[in-house]
């Protein structure tokens, strides 16, 4: 049985196929929007479409129209293709990460997701909106670059 050019795990493998997968869903998506009159872009190598200015898409009546008709074709982005999509993170980056994780957790957002071993935040879902959530965003802001007196988002 071939395994394609360098073999590869199963692993990869399933990712490649799922990636195939995605891109193929998303040229059929992309041909029903051209189908509505809409000039979409073809998706990229990774199923990436680039529709421009997203605000264009949520006002324009010829735009929603074909979006409501073209949905049941929209897949959404498998996990293995958005894990492999996501760029690798130098030392600092992770460390970083890492830092900022703890330091919600040790604030106030104790759901707040681990970073895996890449230093990308793990798929968790954490409650940002809990009075812990918003104590630990502003203690640990500095972390990620928001200055500690950047004014308080109001509502």
């Amino acid at each position: 049985m071939a395994t394609g050019k360098g073999g590869g795990t199963a692993a990869s493998r399933g990712a490649s196929s799922e990636l195939g997968d995605y891109v193929e869903a998303q040229r059929a998506w992309v041909k029903c929007l051209r189908g509505a009159g809409l000039d979409a872009p073809d998706p990229d190598a990774k199923g990436k479409v680039d529709l421009g200015d997203q605000s264009k898409w949520k006002r324009d009546p010829k735009a929603l129209a074909a979006q409501e008709k073209c949905a049941d074709l929209s897949v959404p982005v498998p996990d293995s293709v958005e894990k492999a999509q996501q760029p690798e993170l130098s030392k600092a980056e992770i460390a970083k990460n890492r830092k900022y994780a703890r330091c919600m957790q040790d604030n106030g957002a104790s759901d707040f997701p681990d970073t895996d071993a890449g230093g990308h935040f793990q798929d968790v879902t954490w409650d940002s909106t809990s009075a812990g959530a918003k104590r630990a965003t502003r203690a640990c802001a500095s972390i990620i670059g928001i200055p500690d007196d950047a004014p308080t988002p109001k509502g």
